[in-house]
């Protein structure tokens, strides 16, 4: 299989591709926005290509339980997609959700216990996250791609962050990471939205942006 040497990226396609993490975000916090009818802001996307050994330094804390949302990606893009959501955060989700549901969360406790309800509620959050950042990206490289239902679970964050890393282990060494982080107000919605394209997806994407070299 052709390989691509990662570390001999030029500054251009580093950029092109933060741009490309850049617009779909922006995508999805604009979904975001109208889901829960707040305005949701972005922090700019943090690009980087990296180990899978090392995807957990990139969070805060890898040992502490999040919640895990895991889409799988086919057609011209193949990968996945992970966002990783900290219990506050779920919880303002969810809050925010039950306004006009029959979801309802204890925001002053200092351990959520979820229901199958507000997970199912959580999965379908990550499922508009994920659509709406792939439509961004379809639009802007005319490349088509379909998503699998979300799964779904409760961890420590490096213990999530490992199943992509193994799967897509069989194909490369290396994952292009983009970590965007929401807020909302003085309300800092601490999700890792990280897209993890597999090797032919990374080839893909600069060969359609016209900035691929063998």
């Amino acid at each position: 299989m052709e390989k691509i040497d990662f570390t001999k990226l030029s500054d251009f396609q580093i950029d092109v591709l933060k741009e490309l993490g850049n617009i779909g975000a922006g995508n999805a916090a604009t979904a975001l926005s109208k889901l829960l009818k707040k305005k949701i802001s972005m922090y700019v996307p943090n690009v980087r290509i990296m180990e899978f050994k090392d995807v957990s330094n990139m969070l805060e804390n890898a040992e502490k339980p999040v919640i895990g949302i895991l889409i799988q990606i086919t057609g011209d893009l193949p990968g996945y997609i992970l966002i990783i959501l900290e219990y506050e955060t779920a919880g303002l989700f969810l809050c925010n959700l039950a306004k006009s549901s029959s979801l309802r969360i204890d925001v002053s406790s200092e351990e959520f216990v979820f229901t199958e309800i507000e997970l199912s509620a959580l999965k379908e959050v990550g499922n508009i996250l994920a659509a709406s950042y792939l439509s961004a990206l379809s639009d802007l490289t005319g490349l088509k791609t379909c998503t699998s239902v979300p799964g779904i679970a409760i961890d420590m964050a490096g213990s999530i962050l490992s199943f992509p890393a193994i799967e897509l282990g069989k194909f490369c060494s290396n994952v292009l990471y983009i970590e965007t982080r929401f807020y909302e107000g003085t309300n800092n919605i601490r999700g890792d939205f990280i897209l993890i394209p597999a090797l032919e997806a990374f080839k893909t994407l600069l060969k359609v942006l016209g900035t691929y070299e063998k």
